[in-house]
Order: C-alpha cells, then sequence, then structure tokens
C-alpha cells in the first residue's frame, strides 16, 4: 500500500527528547506483541499512539512503566539511558501512568489516595492528614486541577475521580505522563475539561503520551501521532497536517469507512415495550425508577448515559438476568410485517427470554459472553445448545450439524481464525465480538440488545460491526443500542434515549450535539442551556 507521504514526519526534532524506545521487542510463546518497535516523544508535547487491538500499544507503555521487561530493545528517558524494572524505577525517573480503569480506594478520601504508599513524613511516621491536605491543596493549586483533599472518592463524579489520578502522579514527582484511554467513561464537557487540564500542564513543562482508538479526539488535543500496526510500526504523523482517514488507514492497512451509511429508517409497530420498570441492585437499593421504553421494528433506539447510571441494570431485567421489582416487559413477534401475540416476558429466566425472541450481546465479552476456554464452535450455539437443531431430545448433542452452523458463521461473519475449533481465547478481542454478533444475530430475533458492542475493538471490527446493526435494523428487527461512546449513539440510532440515576430523562432526535446530550446525562435540561449571540 502507497502510504501518503504529505504527513510523514521529516523535520528535525524541535525540542529535546522526553521518551527514546529504540527496537523494543516483546513476545510470548505464539505471539510477537512488539517487533522492534521506536518511540521518540519529545519533552512539551502531548503525543498520540494508536493502533488496532493487538497492535501492541499496551505492551510498549507497560514496558515504559515497568510492568512488562522487554526481550530486547533500549529506553532512553531524557536522553540518559535508562533500566526500568518495575514502577519504582518508572516513578524515579519521573514517569507516572494513569490507567483506563481507576486505581483509587472509594472510602478514602482524595488526600488519603493521592499520597497513599509516600505519606508525608516517611515510613513510619503517623499520617498527618492536615499536612497531606495542605500538599494536596497546593498542588491542585499549581496545576489548576482544584479539588476538595477531604472529599470520599465515592462522592466524586468520574471526572473528578480521574482528577485525582493524575494529582495522584503528578505528586510523585511525574514529567512524563502515560494516559491509556482517558475519555472512556467521561461526558463531553468532562473530556473538554481534561484537554484542559492536559494543555495546562504541557504548559507547565509536562510531556503526555496519549493512547486512544478515538481519532477525533487524536487530531484534537495531540502535536504528533505513532501508529503501530500488528506490533510493528506502521508510521509516524504530525496531527496537523493529516486526517481521520490517513491515520485509519496507517492503523488498518486499508481504506476504512469512518461514518455509518444508513437509510431513514422505517418504524413499524412496538416489538418491545418496557412500562413502569423498577429494579434493585445487589445490595437491595433501587436502580431503576420507573423505566418506560418503546423499542419499534425498524428502528435503532440508542440509550445514551454515563456509565452506572443504571443502563447495566436495565440490560440485566430486559434479559431476564436480573429480576424487576416492579413493572412489565412484553414482547411482540413480527410475522409478514404485521404484530403477532404480545408475550409477557417479564419475571422469566434468561433462557425463556432468548426462546421468546430476544438476542443479546453482553457488555462484558470475556464475562458474560464467551467461554473463552472452548471453541468457536462451542461458543456458536451456547446458550441454545439444547435447541432442536443442535441437540436430540435435548440430550446428545448434534456435533455434525454444530460443525456445519460454526463453519458457515465463520465465513459470514469474517471471523478470522484458523479453525472453528480454535477455543475463543486464541482470538483477538474484535473476533471474540463477531462469534458473539453471528451467535445472535443468526438467531433471527424480534428484538436486539446490543450492550456496548464495539467496546475494546479496534476501528476495522467497529466498522463491520456498525454495518451489521444496520442490516439488523433494514431487517425490520427492533436494536435497543447501549453505548458509552457518544459518537457511535449518535451516528446508529433513529432516537436516542437518555437515562440519569436510574430514570430516562428525554428522548431526542439523533441530530441533537453532543453539548445537549451531555447537559442531559448529568442531569440537566435542554432548556437551561445559554442562548448563543
Amino acid at each position: 500500500m502507497q502510504e501518503s507521504t504529505a504527513a510523514i514526519l521529516t523535520e528535525e526534532p524541535v525540542s529535546p527528547l522526553a521518551v527514546e524506545m529504540h527496537a523494543i521487542s516483546k513476545a510470548w510463546p505464539g505471539v510477537v506483541a512488539n517487533d522492534a518497535v521506536n518511540l521518540a516523544v519529545r519533552k512539551g508535547e502531548i503525543h498520540a499512539l494508536v493502533g488496532e487491538n493487538g497492535a501492541g500499544k499496551s505492551t510498549l507503555m507497560n514496558i515504559l512503566y515497568g510492568l512488562i521487561q522487554p526481550d530486547s530493545g533500549e529506553i532512553r528517558i531524557n536522553g540518559n539511558a535508562a533500566h526500568i524494572h518495575g514502577p519504582r524505577d518508572a516513578i524515579r525517573l519521573g514517569i507516572g501512568m494513569v490507567h483506563q480503569h481507576f486505581m483509587l480506594i472509594p472510602p478514602l478520601t482524595v488526600a488519603e489516595n493521592i499520597v497513599l504508599g509516600l505519606e508525608p513524613g516517611g515510613l513510619g511516621s503517623a499520617f498527618n492528614f492536615k499536612r497531606a491536605s495542605a500538599e494536596i491543596s497546593a498542588l491542585s493549586e499549581r496545576y489548576g486541577l482544584p479539588i476538595n483533599p477531604s472529599t470520599r472518592i465515592e462522592k466524586l463524579s468520574v471526572g473528578l475521580q480521574q482528577r485525582v489520578e493524575i494529582l495522584k502522579v503528578l505528586y510523585r514527582g511525574a514529567d512524563i505522563l502515560i494516559m491509556d484511554e482517558p475519555t472512556g467513561v467521561l461526558t463531553p464537557q468532562e473530556t473538554d475539561e481534561l484537554f484542559s487540564v492536559l494543555r495546562g500542564l504541557v504548559e507547565q513543562g509536562k510531556t503526555i503520551i496519549f493512547i486512544t482508538h478515538k481519532l477525533r479526539e487524536v487530531l484534537e488535543i495531540t502535536d504528533r501521532i505513532t501508529v503501530l500496526r500488528r506490533g510493528k510500526n506502521a508510521g509516524e504523523l504530525i496531527t496537523g497536517a493529516t486526517n481521520r482517514a490517513e491515520i485509519a488507514r496507517m492503523m488498518v492497512g486499508r481504506e476504512v469507512l469512518l461514518r455509518v451509511n444508513k437509510t431513514p429508517a422505517h418504524p413499524g409497530p412496538v416489538v418491545l415495550s418496557v412500562r413502569d420498570l423498577r429494579a434493585k441492585s445487589d445490595i437491595g437499593l433501587e436502580v431503576l425508577h420507573g423505566i418506560n421504553l418503546d423499542a419499534h421494528s425498524g428502528e435503532i433506539l440508542g440509550i445514551a448515559g454515563i456509565e452506572g447510571n443504571g443502563q447495566s441494570e436495565l440490560v440485566e431485567v430486559l434479559t431476564g438476568i436480573r429480576k424487576a421489582s416492579h413493572g412489565t416487559v412484553t414482547i411482540t413477534p413480527m410475522k409478514d410485517g404485521r404484530a403477532g401475540k404480545t408475550l409477557d416476558i417479564s419475571g422469566l429466566n434468561a433462557s425463556i427470554v432468548r426462546q421468546s425472541g430476544l438476542a443479546h450481546i453482553p457488555e462484558d465479552r470475556r464475562g458474560s459472553g464467551l467461554v473463552l476456554t472452548a471453541s468457536i464452535e462451542d461458543n456458536t450455539i451456547l446458550g441454545r445448545q439444547r435447541w432442536q437443531e443442535f441437540s436430540w431430545r435435548r440430550f446428545a448433542l448434534l456435533l455434525t450439524k454444530i460443525t456445519v452452523w460454526a463453519v458457515r458463521l465463520v465465513k459470514d461473519f469474517d471471523i478470522r481464525t484458523p479453525s472453528a475449533e480454535v477455543p475463543a481465547r486464541a482470538l483477538s478481542g474484535g473476533n471474540q465480538q463477531k462469534i458473539i454478533i453471528a451467535r445472535e444475530f443468526a438467531s433471527n430475533p424480534e428484538a436486539l440488545i446490543a450492550a456496548q458492542p464495539t467496546r475494546g475493538v479496534d476501528i476495522g471490527a467497529i466498522e463491520f460491526i456498525h454495518r451489521r446493526l444496520i442490516e439488523q435494523r433494514d431487517a425490520g428487527k427492533a436494536v435497543l443500542l447501549i453505548s458509552a461512546e457518544l459518537d457511535e449513539i449518535r451516528s446508529l440510532s433513529d432516537r436516542i434515549a437518555v437515562m440519569y440515576e436510574g430514570q430516562i430523562v428525554d428522548i431526542v432526535d439523533p441530530e441533537a450535539t453532543e453539548e445537549q446530550l451531555g447537559i442531559l446525562m448529568t442531569g440537566g435540561h435542554l432548556e437551561e442551556q445559554p442562548e448563543k449571540e
């Protein structure tokens, strides 16, 4: 493939290098994660590290932070050879890592979390909360990250918890910050605030390595980009001289459709109906407060919201995994374009709900969507192994039919595998997700619940999954899409329901802006927006 040369770096570095990783290699039995990878990050820049799943990004950053030891290669920090045997060495060299999943202790205060393991006064001295709070206040003021040191983490929003994580690495003297998927659980407003914080840190001399799969954010916040593909360097770009299409092409090795092509929806009768649905959490607190929803045939109804506002519990109730404390869920089969007899599936177990025509793509593919040690064949009938198509009198599996079924799905859904007998754990995240999608779509459901269908998959697999969801809609299925990605919600949905604290606060058109959705996702109302002059 001929790469565009317009954006390939040719100029000499303007500022000295903060990080140099030269010919870094790391392999495990059967897997080469990094193959002589190079990374050069200048002081005082925001440098993006992008690539598909399995491209080697996380391995490379874990090596830089000392969590993994490379097989070969050299690391230099600020021009000096560095021997990083663990995170303590990385911290000593001024490297800090803000992980995608926060490493905070909810019952402790902001100050206690930040200084944990490095308390003022050193080992053996009594913890001085007043002194710790004073130091945190000074640090937050210095870097423009206001926070109350005495607030408990469990009382903070996700955006403020991330601010605590940043302060934690700054407290340990980090000059080089690794940000791993930092916007994954943030609202658009919180993302804007984070970007403002990152720009402020750079102005004060910090260097930031920004790992993300959101190309729009790469173009908005970074200065340069290193692209990895299949464990190797695919290229280096100047952000201001490139675009999403070129970055995606370098990541995947082919042209990628970055928009969702779909014709206008033609909604039919209501297929999935939810009325006054209430449910309790695992500790007995009500988390769903009277949900009302109607999903029509031939439409995608998106549900937007900050994670933790009841979306997971709603999906569990609809699919029979969690019992509702009140309310009804009904499904109406479609026959030749006409509504059939309505079935009340409230309170039924997951197996019967599936037989009623409800398919489910779970948000955690590894935990609840697949048996990783089982073969692709076995996973393609998971939950349906007793159906007459695959078993004799619900007793003996019809192995030949299962093999034919699995081979067809592998072909139709482009699951990259040498054989349908390969265990699911041997596949990439994108191909694991394709197994689930193949299994659920091939059951010819009346309604489909897709929870975080593209979470953790690469840009090529995202394109494939989006196309298949549109195909289900156009085939007359009712699709309920739950996603933390607002771009995904807006581009795929025909209507958008916004959830906040276990309630549907509004249902809007997909033309709603990210700002408008962000206001609703935090409990506001659209009429509260300031009028534009």
